[in-house]
């Protein structure tokens, strides 16, 4: 168990000393193990000048088993419910899931600024929401771009 703290620790220095673009992450009140994050809305996406606030759960048996992650910031986005809940193939363990000890909290969170940029309309949260993204992307891409505009204005 101290390994994975250890492990922990210096994900969160590296994030900190030296964070991936458009992303930064700090301790929640201190704990180690809960985490807030912010990515910034990707270039080119409905998402572009958003600032989007995620929490992040760290349970003691990581790194065998993904973090929970979810966004604070209400977000319209067929991977992402209301709730703020990630319907992404790394947030899950294997069989059905790409889990893997050796991914990292930054891996994680580049992956999700990825997926802000590039849904996957295939395995969504919200089927609506992908269905639009489909066959009414001019559409989908307004209502975006308005949620974005309306919660995730710093």
């Amino acid at each position: 168990m101290q390994k994975a703290k250890n492990r922990l620790q210096r994900e969160i220095n590296k994030l900190r000393e030296n964070p991936p673009e458009g992303i930064a992450c700090y301790q929640k009140d201190d704990q180690m193990n809960h985490l807030i994050a912010t990515i910034l809305g990707p270039a080119g996406s409905p998402y572009e000048g958003g600032i989007f606030k995620l929490e992040v759960e760290v349970e003691d048996n990581y790194p065998f088993e993904p973090p929970s992650i979810k966004f604070i910031t209400p977000i319209y986005h067929p991977n992402i419910d209301t709730g703020g809940r990630i319907c992404m193939d790394l947030l899950k363990m294997p069989p059905n899931g790409g889990w893997k000890p050796t991914i990292t909290l930054e891996n994680l969170f580049i992956a999700v600024k990825l997926l802000l940029g590039s849904p996957n309309p295939d395995d969504p949260l919200m089927p609506d929401i992908a269905t639009e993204y489909r066959f009414e992307k001019l559409e989908f891409e307004k209502k975006a771009r308005s949620y974005t505009k309306e919660h995730a204005n710093s």
